[in-house]
């Protein structure tokens, strides 16, 4: 369980075993456990500086095309594996839920996981890497629209 929940979310083994001591061994109690220790250390982090990061485009069947940016603090994180797959996520979530700005697109359920939100992945991943990391702007073009 240990190993699952480390690839989950990038925390230490003690940090697990804490969390699971404190959950009484239920993964998913465990799991929001360190989360919510996770946004609490991102709290100091926010006003860091984003200057790095990456542009992901995505284009579906030629009738649907996304530009997102992905801000990060460093251009090590930006070349990480996590963080662009994180970007390319995010282009297929606002191909398919077309959302109208930021907000709508971090409340919107994560398309493949309809028990997550955006905004939950985002966090686990800012937990994980360890910096600033934001959603910068975004473009959903349509065929014809």
């Amino acid at each position: 369980m240990i190993t699952e929940i480390r690839k989950e979310t990038g925390f230490s083994v003690m940090e697990i075993k804490k969390a699971l001591e404190k959950s009484n061994y239920q993964k998913e109690r465990a799991i929001a456990f360190l989360l919510k220790k996770g946004s609490e250390k991102y709290a100091a982090r926010e006003e860091r500086a984003t200057n790095a990061g990456i542009i992901e485009a995505y284009c579906h069947r030629g009738r649907i095309g996304v530009l997102v940016e992905v801000l990060c603090e460093t251009d090590f994180v930006a070349q990480n594996r996590d963080f662009q797959n994180f970007a390319h996520e995010l282009a297929l979530q606002i191909a398919s839920s077309a959302p109208q700005n930021l907000e709508e697109l971090l409340e919107s359920e994560y398309i493949r996981d309809p028990s997550r939100k955006i905004k939950d992945l985002l966090l686990e991943l800012r937990t994980k890497i360890g910096e600033n990391i934001k959603i910068g702007r975004f473009i959903r073009l349509g065929l014809g629209s």
